[in-house]
This record gives structure tokens, sequence and C-alpha cells, in this order.
């Protein structure tokens, strides 16, 4: 069943629309490769001013199911000029910088789920790190995603992005644009 892009997108992006978050990955179901197209240049067009990009980055015809990637420039720079960061990058394969913020390939080209993604969509590298190692299990707690460091913490991380996603969701359902939800940064 086909949703609205812009309703999946606020679903799962609105902590990086309100720069809480460097960026965010959904799935969009369509048929009509050519709106979602549309959709996205609009939307670059639109979000470019205040630092946002939108991109597919990998697609299906045979399920209609696209990954598209919603991030800010800057905050992923800055996460991605990390040396801690930048280390655990060139471990998992990456030829930086030339791929520092290209993780297209990897999800084209992979048979399995690229899990440094993580980095890429703002999880804390512990997080990403502690996934990898753990193989999914023996997490501290699970919300946005597993963490394996201060549940505490985490949870109250995850509390303000879900916090987010439902004021945005609500604005959103009472007419406020997308435009102007998205924060300048």
């Amino acid at each position: 069943m086909e949703r609205n892009f812009e309703t999946v997108m606020i679903e799962q992006c609105a902590p990086v629309l309100a720069s809480l978050k460097p960026a965010g990955l959904f799935r969009y179901e369509t048929r009509d490769c050519a709106d979602l197209a549309r959709r996205v240049k609009n939307w670059n067009e639109q979000l470019q001013p205040k630092g946002l990009r939108v991109r597919v980055l990998k697609g299906c015809a045979r399920t209609h199911q696209y990954l598209v990637y919603v991030y800010r420039e800057s905050m992923l720079r800055a996460v991605l000029t990390d040396e801690t960061v930048q280390g655990f990058l060139r471990q998992e394969g990456y030829h930086l910088p030339a791929e520092r913020a290209d993780c297209t390939a990897r999800l084209c080209c992979s048979a399995e789920f690229p899990h440094e993604i993580g980095v890429f969509l703002g999880y804390p590298l512990s997080d990403v790190v502690g996934f990898i190692e753990n193989s999914g299990r023996n997490f501290t707690c699970c919300g946005c995603w597993k963490a394996y460091g201060d549940p505490q913490a985490a949870q109250r991380h995850f509390a303000q992005l879900r916090k987010c996603t439902a004021v945005y969701l609500r604005l959103f359902h009472s007419g406020t644009p997308i435009l102007r939800l998205a924060v300048a940064a």
C-alpha cells in the first residue's frame, strides 16, 4: 500500500528536520519512479537553503521499494570528520575521504545490510560498534536503535527523538508545512 511520501518523511525523519540528528533513512514504496524522482528533486530545492538533502540510496523495481536518505550536510560532515569515526570506517573498508559521506555503494553492492550505516545516521559510534560486535544481541536498551552504553542516557535520548516526532506529526497533520517544520542549520 502506497503511503504519502511527506508523511513517511515526517514519521521517520522529524529529528533530522528539527536538527536533533544528522540523518535519517526510510523505506518508501511507489510504483511511480518518475514521481519519486520529482519529489526528491523538489524537496532538495526547497530544503537545501536549510542545510538538508534528500537522496534515494537504493531501489528495487520488483518490490517498488526505495531507501530514502534525508541528511544535514553540516552535521554529517561533523560526525564524519571525527578521527575515531574515520578510523572505524577505514577498518570497515571505506576509503576516506572519497567515500566519507557516501554509504550508497555499500547498500547497493553488499549482500548483507552494512551495519556501519548507523554512523551515517548519527547513532553513537559505541552503539554501532556494539551492535556489530554483538551481532545485535546483549544491548543495554532498545529504542530508535540498539544501545550498548548507559541505558538511562539512551532512554532519555530516545524519548527526546520520539517526542520530536510526535510533535512534528501533530503539527504536520494540523496543516504546518514541512518547510516550516525544517529548522535552518
